[in-house]
């Protein structure tokens, strides 16, 4: 047999018999070194037998247990059936009964094992196509993650009746190390993704000259947007993206994780292929979905609650050059705490007004012109929470939780919002501008043109026409973007968080979403994932905290307004 030596070891052999005597060996010598040890011992039946030619329906499939005698493997037993069968295989049940082995492939590895626990498992092959060597792929990732998770429930079970220390969580035993092919695999798909800037992709050069123009007809034709030229070749990064393996990760909760974000970044790619033309509206509403009914009403309360702010000649506030000077006053302070947070300022003259984070840069519009009472809200919405996520995550070893896993940012930006109002910056103005996007997304998806959402902003809700155009400017993007929906959604998201009795703590962990709370949990019980480095400054002032207090007392969006 070969030993090979990663972080795990392998002993691969080619006859049973061998394999049966170094699996003895290994077991007794974890057994005196650990005081007790539960060998795992699974493989496939023969075959599927319940799967029948003639069947009307789609069978139960079959999991075959045995073990030895004492109460520490029988509580394994029970517990490995019980997860087994609460767990589906893609319209296929399981059904757990008692091994009988028929061949020599399905006998247990020892059965004479009197000094050292073991559990036998066989299950049907139902991930493999009758009659041929190819395979199911869906099913085959299923059965595996079953199996896994299963077995560390089991295993968990051994330990508490053997009266050994019992893990928190089962998880927690799982693989406490990314092995080299993880590694791979995730430098790959960052490769990739940082390769185009998607946001900077779709996002008009010409915003004020577009105003201009929009103005001077009346607010009646579509100006012409125009957008940077892409500086690769979209098929390329597809071969590329695609030509990552995830075939031998051993780990089916990160093989899920960087699976959805190859698939998230395929859509990306697809939309920047089918910029301006109608495909790209509907591959965003993929990407970030439609409006639902109850989030459009939530925006409708807001903007028919809210005062409404009366048109006004557009005062003189912080121009570029200021914003940017204070940015970098409160990135050299993050940067004190933590020195690896190696964000950048940049002016830009080919950005709408306002501020963006693009990876690890802070990107400021020459034509911004901001509130100062905005300044602290919008610093702590792109530095506190953007930047700080970007560089929290660059410290997990894993290039997807800086970048962010797939659908982070309704996450992300309802995060950035609530520090917006911990920070004493929720103005009406501002909750209004937010929910003016959803209806505006809304409108655009449901066939709107340009012109018609304009006047449904400008007209209905009662935005001034150059704030309309912005709102309008954004969801009409690339061809119709949806994302500015996520916004007020993932607000309503971290609020109903914070209700339930929800921390924050894990979010600053890195880039992720409202679905992956429960991955984030495994990973740091497996010891996978660090602390966050760095936690927003704005959550120690003394102004925070009694604002987060509220929130954890339960509040809609629209109480946060405060001026």
């Amino acid at each position: 047999f070969h030993a090979v030596s990663a972080n795990a070891s392998y002993l691969i052999a080619a006859d049973i018999g061998l394999a049966r005597e170094a699996a003895r060996l290994v077991v007794r010598r974890l057994r005196d070194h650990c005081g007790a040890v539960l060998m795992l011992d699974i493989g496939e039946l023969a075959e599927d037998r319940f799967l029948t030619e003639d069947v009307p329906f789609l069978p139960p499939f079959e999991i075959a247990l045995a073990c030895g005698d004492t109460a520490a493997e029988k509580a394994a037993l029970k517990c490995f059936a019980t997860a087994a069968s609460a767990r589906e295989a893609k319209y296929r049940t399981p059904r757990v009964e008692e091994l009988n082995p028929t061949t020599r492939a399905e006998a247990r590895l020892l059965d004479d094992l009197s000094d050292a626990a073991c559990l036998t498992v066989r299950f049907a092959p139902i991930y493999r196509v009758p009659g041929t060597k190819r395979v199911y792929p869906e099913l085959h990732d299923l059965i595996v993650a079953n199996m896994v998770d299963s077995a560390l429930q089991a295993v968990s079970a051994f330990l508490k009746a053997s009266r050994l220390e019992q893990p928190a969580t089962h998880r927690s035993l799982g693989r406490r190390a990314y092995i080299d092919a993880v590694v791979r695999a995730d430098r790959a798909i960052d490769n990739v993704a940082s390769a185009f800037d998607f946001l900077l992709a779709v996002t008009p050069i010409n915003a004020e000259p577009a105003w201009l123009e929009f103005r001077a007809g009346g607010f009646e034709r579509v100006p012409a947007l125009l957008y940077r030229p892409l500086e690769f070749e979209v098929a390329a990064q597809k071969r590329t993206l695609y030509s990552v393996s995830l075939d031998h990760l051993e780990d089916p909760l990160l093989t899920k994780l960087l699976s959805e974000k190859q698939q998230e970044l395929d859509l990306q790619l697809s939309m920047l292929a089918a910029r301006e033309t109608p495909r790209f509206v509907e591959l965003g509403r993929a990407l970030y979905g439609s409006v639902e009914p109850s989030l459009a009403a939530r925006a409708c309360t807001i903007l028919e609650r809210l005062p409404r702010v009366a048109s006004a000649a557009r005062q003189k506030g912080l121009d570029a050059d200021a914003v940017a000077a204070a940015a970098r006053d409160m990135i050299a302070g993050y940067r004190a705490a933590y020195p690896d947070f190696d964000a950048s300022v940049e002016i830009r003259g080919d950005l709408p007004a306002g501020l963006l984070v693009s990876r690890n840069r802070l990107l400021v519009s020459r034509d911004t012109n901001l509130p100062s009472e905005r300044l602290t809200a919008l610093l702590s919405h792109e530095i506190g929470v953007h930047l700080l996520t970007y560089f929290n995550g660059d410290a997990q070893g894993l290039a997807i939780l800086r970048n962010g896993l797939a659908g982070y940012e309704g996450m992300q930006e309802g995060l950035a919002v609530l520090a917006e109002y911990l920070v004493g910056g929720m103005t009406a103005a501002r909750l209004r501008l937010i929910a003016a996007r959803v209806i505006a997304c809304q409108a655009m998806l449901d066939g709107a043109t340009f012109e018609e959402t304009f006047r449904i902003l400008h007209r209905d809700f009662g935005l001034d026409d150059r704030s309309a155009f912005n709102v309008v400017l954004r969801v009409y993007r690339g061809g119709g973007l949806a994302k500015d929906a996520i916004y007020l959604r993932g607000l309503a998201q971290i609020l109903d968080h914070l209700k339930n009795g929800g921390s924050l703590t894990p979010f600053w962990i890195g880039k992720i979403s409202a679905a992956h709370f429960g991955p984030i949990q495994e990973l740091n019980a497996r010891g996978l994932l660090r602390a966050p480095r760095l936690e927003p400054a704005f959550l120690s002032s003394d102004s925070a905290r009694p604002r987060l207090k509220k929130a954890m007392a339960g509040i809609d969006p629209i109480d946060m307004v405060e001026t």
